[in-house]
């Protein structure tokens, strides 16, 4: 499959949130309609581009593959069609989750983040289910249960907090920054 591209983005060797990061500097220069390649490196990319782009209106056409490489594809929304990026409101930050992680209150941890960097180190009883497979799992969460929604940054954990509210779930918090800055205790996976 060839796709005609405007503009291609070198995104490669990049992490979370850096290629949707430059994908919004980049996406600015195209006219409507036209087409962005971003050219990526990070597994978790696909579902970040995927979710940035129902977020802000953009249509993502699909990602391929070459090798080590993914090319994700977006085309540019128009004026009638793009949206006004939401961030989530409800926002929690790192030192009142350790509190609350600490105090042994009873809390739902959600990390969206991939598996291979949730087993490197996540918070104790935290359930990782990566922001691309949120929806298959969205019936084993409870809608009335207090949700703290985290990944490495606070981009990831801000679109799946978007998309829980979305569904009806009454207390979603997102947290800030994310793991990249967390000083509490951590688990890794033992295999």
């Amino acid at each position: 499959m060839t796709i005609q591209a405007n503009e291609t983005l070198d995104a490669t060797g990049l992490s979370c949130p850096m290629p949707i990061v430059k994908t919004k500097k980049a996406i600015t220069n195209l006219g409507p309609g036209q087409v962005i390649e971003v050219q990526a490196t990070d597994k978790g990319s696909t579902a970040d581009m995927k979710a940035w782009a129902d977020n802000t209106g953009h249509h993502y056409l699909g990602t391929t593959e070459e090798g080590d490489v993914l090319k994700h594809y977006i085309r540019k929304a128009s004026e009638s069609e793009s949206k006004e990026e939401t961030k989530h409101e409800d926002v929690v930050d790192l030192e009142n989750l350790r509190q609350k992680v600490e105090g042994d209150e009873k809390i739902s941890i959600i990390d969206v983040r991939e598996p291979a960097e949730y087993a490197f180190g996540h918070i104790p009883g935290a359930k990782n289910i990566p922001l691309d497979q949120l929806e298959e799992h969205i019936d084993e969460m409870d809608p009335e249960e207090d949700l703290h929604i985290i990944c490495r940054t606070g981009n990831r954990s801000d679109l799946a907090a978007q998309k829980l509210a979305e569904k009806g779930f009454k207390s979603v918090k997102n947290v800030v920054p994310g793991m990249s800055s967390w000083e509490g205790p951590t688990e890794k996976n033992q295999d």
